[in-house]
């Protein structure tokens, strides 16, 4: 009788974290923060996320949170873009997106207490290039 065993050495690790990667005032009144999020799966694989925070200003002079989205990567660019920003910083390219894409489709849920699939999938497509927009050399 044979009998083949094969075991793993490798050991896998795995340590949550949340960085505060961006804070930005895309126009007069408003602002968003942008964090990197790693957390575990109980295998000890990453799960990678981008939370996107925007804010109104209230009428005290502070700002009042607005819109949460917690975007969760879930195609391998995503996730290696995701940890890009943990590692590097937010790229011009992603900023650019967040600017341009992100903000608009966040504040456009202001005060929607229902947003239709066509807003979740617009926003849920914004934040998706804005973890894999790579700056280009020219």
């Amino acid at each position: 009788m044979a009998i083949s065993i094969a075991t793993d050495n490798v050991t896998k690790s795995c340590q949550p974290f949340n960085l505060d990667v961006m804070v930005f005032s895309p126009e007069v009144g408003f602002k968003f923060e942008l964090s990197v999020d790693r957390s575990c799966s109980p295998t000890l694989d990453p799960i990678w996320k981008l939370i996107f925070d925007l804010y109104k200003k209230n009428q005290d002079g502070g700002f009042d949170q607005i819109v949460h989205v917690a975007f969760t990567a879930e195609a391998a660019e995503e996730q290696q873009g995701i940890q890009n920003m943990a590692d590097n910083g937010v790229s011009n390219a992603s900023a650019k997106v967040l600017v341009n894409q992100v903000y608009p489709a966040a504040k456009a849920l202001n005060g929607v207490s229902n947003p239709t699939n066509d807003q979740k999938a617009a926003l849920h497509q914004a934040m998706s290039q804005a973890s894999t927009a790579v700056d280009v050399e020219v």
